[in-house]
Formats: structure tokens, C-alpha cells, sequence
């Protein structure tokens, strides 16, 4: 799939629907449990579309701060069947949020569009080469997750404390060249790269209020930006509020992101940040 003949960057805000084909997202919507859960992702994903996501997201691993990794297989069995399932009856387009080269290939011949990997490119190295061989767009995002500098609360999840930067945006932006530079050196076109700068992944809570605010920065590279901060961490603390009361503080942060740059906006709440793209960009867009 080519991007440049699905999206018209810049005239519009795209949004990506979350679906977790998980049983442990942080969020509390994984899918991936109790008796036709298949059906049950695939009912979501047909009500994101009625909704207004332009993308699926499609991933078999909880992403949340401390969750357990699981094998390729057992990911492969969690989100193989959705795929199949949403290209059997959508015409979305699907993504499938993995940083594992195998799960990339069988969900690229499965029936996913394009591959979101939230390393960036940099924990397996062959899933820029699988990529490439597909023709997929690539989603590269920004992420300096350590365990380390984790720290949890029951009520409101993890957060990275102490996480460390010379200089936020320079150091992003550097990294996220890195990635650029193996997703091209793969093959990959540049006009074929999504660039992604990692809100909640390993950045303290005032990191990615910094970050949003300053996600022009980033734009600049010239590359489209996806901005994924829905229902994440930094909201919950900044609020003090669980991760499903958090469509209020997802809403702001879309909105200044957008405005801010941000062409992709990847959300659980599908309609309600759908209307806020609309309304963001009848205002910034005009």
C-alpha cells in the first residue's frame, strides 16, 4: 500500500482505532479473553470505522509499562484471526502494532496494510527487511522504555520516573533518525515512513507534556506524525484520574497535538476524538 494514494497529509487529521487483541491492556479494553472474542474484536473494529477511523490498529502484546512479553506464537494466535476477520469484511485499512519480525510477516500476508513498531526498528532486526518486501508502510516510534525507571500505582498505572535527557526534541528526533536510517537502508521509501515520538514510552509525565507542546519540533523533519496519547499515564497523573475517565485530558492532548502537527491521532475513544479532529481542524486547518 502506498501511502501517499490513501492519505492527503495535511488536510486532515486521520485517526487510528486501538483494537487490543490482548487480555491485559492497561486501558481495560483488551480483547483477547472469554467466548467469541474474534467476533467481539471484529464488531469493534466495524463500529471505529462507523465512528470515523480511517485505521485499525491491531496488536497481540500489552504495550503498558511492566506487562509481560509473550512469544511470537502466542502473539501470531491473538491477533492472526482479527486480521483475517477485518479484511474478510472491512475495506480498512489495517496496522499491526508489533516490534517482532515473524508476527510482522504472517499479519502483512494476513491481510495488514502497514507495520507499527514501537521500537522503532531497533529490537528485531529483521522486520525492517520484512517490511520492505511487502511494500508496507513502516510507523517508527520513539522509545526509551527501562524498567528500571518504572514506578507503579494501583489506581492510576505505571509511570517513568527519572528518565534522562540531554535534550528532549533533539534527542527524539536523533533517535527517531536512527530508525529512519534502518527503515530506509532496508529498502523502505521515505515517503513510506510515519514518524511516531513516543508519548508514555519512557518519558516522565512532564516529558510528554513537553513533548506535546512542542511536537512541532518534530514535524519538521517533514515526515507525517502519529501521536498516540490516548488514555495514557501522563493524563491519569497530571488528573488524577483512572485510565477510563480519561477522555477529557485524551481530548486536550489530541487537540494541542494536532495543532501542533500531529497527522494521526491513535485513540481508544474513537467517536468522541473523532468529532475533536473534525473540530480541530476546522479551526487550524480551515
Amino acid at each position: 500500500m502506498q501511502l501517499s494514494e490513501r492519505f492527503d497529509w495535511g488536510k486532515q487529521t486521520y485517526v487510528m482505532g486501538i483494537i487490543n487483541a490482548t487480555p491485559d491492556s492497561f486501558s481495560g479494553d483488551g480483547i483477547a479473553q472469554g467466548a467469541n472474542w474474534i467476533e467481539r474484536a471484529v464488531a469493534q473494529g466495524k463500529q471505529f470505522i462507523a465512528d470515523g477511523a480511517h485505521i485499525l490498529d491491531i496488536g497481540g502484546e500489552s504495550t503498558r509499562p511492566g506487562a509481560e512479553l509473550i512469544s511470537a506464537a502466542e502473539e501470531q494466535q491473538r491477533v492472526i484471526p482479527v486480521i483475517e476477520a477485518l479484511a474478510a469484511e472491512t475495506d480498512a485499512i489495517l496496522s499491526i502494532d508489533t516490534y517482532k519480525a515473524s508476527v510482522a510477516d504472517a499479519a502483512l500476508n494476513a491481510g495488514a496494510h502497514i507495520v507499527n513498531d514501537v521500537w522503532g526498528f531497533k529490537l528485531d532486526p529483521d522486520i525492517a527487511a520484512v517490511t520492505a518486501a511487502a511494500n508496507a508502510p513502516a510507523m517508527l516510534m520513539h522509545n526509551r522504555s527501562k524498567p528500571k525507571e518504572l514506578s507503579q500505582q494501583s489506581a492510576l498505572g505505571g509511570r517513568y520516573v527519572g528518565s534522562e535527557y540531554d535534550n528532549l526534541i533533539a534527542d527524539i528526533i536523533r533517535e527517531l533518525l536512527e530508525s529512519v536510517q534502518i527503515a530506509t537502508k532496508a529498502g523502505i521509501p521515505k515517503e513510506q515512513i510515519v514518524l511516531d515520538p513516543g508519548i508514555g514510552f519512557g518519558k516522565t509525565v512532564e516529558q510528554n507534556l513537553e513533548l506535546t507542546n512542542r511536537l512541532d519540533e518534530i514535524a519538521r523533519l517533514g515526515y507525517p506524525i502519529l501521536y498516540g496519547p490516548s488514555r495514557k499515564s501522563f493524563i491519569g497523573y497530571t488528573l488524577d484520574l483512572p485510565p477510563h475517565d480519561r477522555v477529557e485530558g485524551t481530548a486536550a492532548t489530541c487537540t494541542v497535538g494536532i495543532m501542533r502537527g500531529a497527522d494521526i491521532i491513535r485513540v481508544h475513544d474513537v467517536k468522541e476524538m473523532a468529532r475533536v479532529a473534525c473540530m480541530t481542524d476546522a479551526i487550524c486547518r480551515g
